[in-house]
């Protein structure tokens, strides 16, 4: 798409064919939406207890994937839809589906329990991210966050070396600090107070204020359950079943460990790759009328391959990141009513729909990280 066509899209008619299809696409909101979500929550929870019910045997990568797949589904399935009011519209729900009751205070350790802490993850992605994306104030795009790491003079294997062990902890030492910088910095300027400059080192120092926020709130909650307490709690079963209470439970801290690696390369796959590559836009102004925004979702993401709920759960939902940025707040079963309607709306106004193969798309996030491309701009 040249920036020719880029300014000659229709804004104003875009938005209407737009919102047209939304509003077709969510007349009959109800029940069986709910019901939906309900199944896809049942296929997470089968994984993890499918893991866990096999974890303590031998280490090995099976019963890992289980844990990171039934891990993976309460983030990018569950939360992260939940989150942003997809189910809010249907009437008669219990409180922990809604936006305003999922993941809150003890809630955190039923509905969802990571390393990031639920309201960060609100403010810095659900408001932060969706509303500014591809701006300097999109606290999630990727060739802005890696301009320094690009500028750096080293041969281009070690530049992959390092991207791969940032693949592996990403959610620790990316997400968990980022969203809780966020969420800290909005309410110190929502009271008015003053947003000091502060260090990374300082973000992480548990002697600070903030280090304490980041290691109380975040990493020693998740860390002290998920590799001490579960652990621990499988030694009678391993003394049951004649393995060895020590070796059932060192099994168990393996294939934790083995998860969690397993889990941070799969939300890298899928969260990570898909407002990135040489072929879609990031943007120097803000948007000014619905149209543009409508234009700059579409031209900023890109969809992977979609069309039935197996191939969508494995995606975490994560394949129709256009239409998700579009209506954040739509369950997860209009995805595959809007999608087609959506691209059909793009080919009438010559805008390009984007939709290739994860792993497609990994590479072209690669080449940017790396900075052998660069993203386009209007």
């Amino acid at each position: 798409m040249t920036n020719t066509i880029y300014h000659q899209v229709d804004r104003e008619q875009l938005a209407k064919d737009l919102d047209d299809v939304r509003r077709e696409v969510l007349f009959d909101l109800g029940e069986a939406d709910f019901q939906h979500l309900k199944k896809i929550e049942r296929w997470g929870r089968f994984c993890t207890v499918l893991g866990y019910a096999t974890v303590w045997i031998i280490p090995n990568p099976i019963s890992a994937y289980f844990i990171s797949q039934g891990s993976v589904t309460r983030w990018t399935t569950i939360a992260h839809h939940v989150l942003h009011r997809g189910y809010d519209k249907i009437e008669g729900l219990p409180n922990h589906y809604t936006s305003k009751g999922f993941a809150k205070g003890k809630r955190r350790y039923i509905d969802w329990f990571e390393w990031i802490l639920p309201e960060a993850w609100d403010k810095e992605h659900n408001e932060l991210h969706h509303y500014n994306l591809g701006e300097q104030t999109d606290p999630d795009q990727v060739e802005f966050n890696t301009k320094d790491f690009r500028a750096i003079n080293m041969p281009l294997w070690l530049r992959y070396f390092l991207l791969g062990l940032m693949a592996c902890t990403w959610k620790f030492f990316y997400y968990a600090p980022v969203t809780l910088r966020h969420l800290r910095n909005s309410k110190a300027k929502k009271a008015g107070k003053d947003i000091p400059p502060l260090s990374k080192l300082d973000e992480w120092n548990p002697l600070k204020t903030e280090g304490r926020q980041l290691w109380l709130k975040c990493l020693l909650p998740y860390a002290s359950i998920r590799f001490v307490l579960v652990p621990l709690l499988f030694i009678p079963v391993g003394i049951i079943m004649a393995v060895g209470g020590t070796v059932a439970a060192t099994n168990v801290l393996i294939n934790s460990l083995l998860a969690e690696v397993i889990s941070n390369i799969h939300t890298f796959l899928v969260i990570g790759t898909n407002h990135v590559g040489e072929d879609l836009y990031v943007f120097t102004e803000k948007s000014t009328n619905k149209g543009e925004y409508y234009l700059r979702q579409i031209l900023g993401s890109t969809n992977f391959t979609t069309g039935t709920d197996s191939v969508d759960f494995v995606h975490g939902w994560l394949n129709y990141q256009i239409e998700h940025h579009l209506w954040p707040d739509i369950p997860l079963s209009r995805y595959q009513i809007a999608q087609p309607k959506v691209k059909a709306v793009c080919k009438k106004h010559g805008i390009p729909y984007r939709q290739e193969p994860v792993f497609t798309r990994l590479w072209k996030t690669l080449d940017i990280m790396t900075g052998k491309k660069v993203m386009l701009r209007p």
